[in-house]
């Protein structure tokens, strides 16, 4: 397994037992709805214990202003 794998495994591991499992959809829609409103939270809200308790949205558009400061 690459590396890239394991923090596709660890997102898809997160999604199923913080949403899906905890909030079972009731239609396809729901469930899609459901996902994109959980990747919203994980990426924009949630704090990241690998990222120094940033989100991936701070650590990203940090890394641009870096970029264009450099």
């Amino acid at each position: 397994m690459t590396i890239d794998n394991v923090f596709i495994e660890r997102l898809w591991r997160t999604l199923k037992y913080d949403r899906i499992y905890l909030n079972p959809a009731e239609s396809d829609t729901a469930c899609r709805e459901g996902i994109g409103t959980f990747l919203k939270y994980y990426n924009e809200d949630r704090p990241h214990s690998s990222l120094d308790d940033q989100t991936p949205d701070e650590v990203y558009y940090q890394l641009r202003v870096n970029q264009r400061a450099g």
